[in-house]
């Protein structure tokens, strides 16, 4: 029976929930069983891989999901399976190039074995670093912890509630936490060595954020290498890790009155070499300036930058192999430590007479 305008029992429509309506045709899993003859829980563990399952019964099952074009929820899988397929990777800073090459190089493992990465970025704060790596290893398999600010005495009470977990360039000695880190040492004396055979012997270090582990080990190794060299003057200026602070630390530069710049990371040294010609200093002539990292503008500034060289792409490689073989639970096999490797180029030059 129609109704008419002026009828006061008109119906009103329901608003579905979601506002989404679903295809009453859609392939589900109690169509699958259907035709395949078998139970749902058949169906859902032919889906989720199992090998419980008789072969005939199997082939069956992949049969109709095929005819149906079937896809299991990935949502329903992950619950049934207590995985989800996806790793984490938290950062301090996305904007350093560094760590985007060590997340491209540990998303492709990852892919390559059908894992998703999910990446979050702590800002360099240590606080919310630790939220977020509650957070995200709730929501995955497995954790990265790329250059950790968090704090020692918290980073040794969280990992056993992390792991699987991985460090990239820290360690927690004493425990089975598998790590890959850079000679931070090593590549600082590699510099040292440098600046000091081109005769500089007043240097500067534009230092990184304090809570940085890889920036203690080169303040400890250049204050062991001033106290090791007679006449080589060491001057420390707080700094940061980004582009903005080492431009904004050019004319402290200058008033410490040395004439090299050893920088936390390259893009320290990109923004110390940008601030200085803004200053009018000539780079090699007037200051020589080194960085740390080698990523890839460093050889397109001008002039191009002197730095150390580190595997970025192979830290974020080997890190899902050793992070893959804890969620397999195998061993992880050994910890790595890289040697970085000096790349001379034409921001280091002999110390003005």
């Amino acid at each position: 029976m129609s109704l008419d305008a002026g009828d006061t029992h008109r119906s009103k429509p329901r608003a579905r929930r979601g506002g989404v309506r679903r295809d009453p045709t859609a392939a589900t899993i109690s169509r699958v069983a259907d035709a395949a003859g078998v139970s749902r829980a058949t169906v859902s563990r032919v889906m989720n891989g199992s090998t419980t399952v008789a072969p005939e019964l199997a082939a069956r099952v992949r049969a109709a999901a095929e005819a149906l074009n079937y896809e299991p929820s990935l949502l329903a899988r992950s619950l049934a399976l207590g995985r989800t397929s996806t790793v984490s990777l938290i950062v301090p800073d996305l904007a350093n190039p560094m760590f985007q090459d060590i997340l491209r190089g540990l998303s492709t493992a990852a892919g390559a074995h059908g894992h998703r990465l999910m990446v979050a970025e702590s800002n360099e704060n240590a606080e919310a670093e630790q939220i977020l790596a509650v957070e995200a290893r709730r929501r995955s398999d497995g954790l990265v912890l790329a250059s950790s600010r968090i704090p020692e005495p918290q980073l040794r009470a969280l990992h056993e509630r992390l792991a699987p977990l991985v460090l990239l360039n820290r360690e927690i000695p004493g425990t089975a936490v598998p790590s890959l880190s850079v000679d931070y040492h090593a590549g600082i004396r590699a510099i040292v060595a440098h600046l000091l055979g081109y005769g500089h012997r007043r240097l500067v270090y534009l230092a990184g954020p304090p809570a940085s582990t890889s920036n203690t080990d080169r303040l400890v190794t250049l204050r062991a290498e001033a106290a090791g060299s007679p006449g080589f003057d060491l001057t420390e200026l707080d700094c940061g890790s980004t582009f903005e602070t080492g431009h904004a630390a050019a004319r402290a530069v200058l008033a410490t009155g040395a004439t090299a710049v050893v920088a936390f990371n390259d893009m320290v040294a990109f923004g110390a070499l940008s601030g200085l010609h803004e200053l009018g200093v000539s780079v090699p002539g007037q200051v020589s300036i080194t960085g740390f990292g080698d990523i890839p503008f460093a050889r397109y500034t001008t002039p191009p930058l002197t730095t150390a060289s580190i595997p970025k792409n192979e830290l974020g490689g080997q890190a899902w192999e050793r992070l893959w073989a804890l969620m397999s639970g195998a061993s992880p096999g050994y910890d790595a430590r890289f040697q970085p490797r000096l790349l001379v180029r034409d921001t280091t030059g002999p110390a003005p007479a």
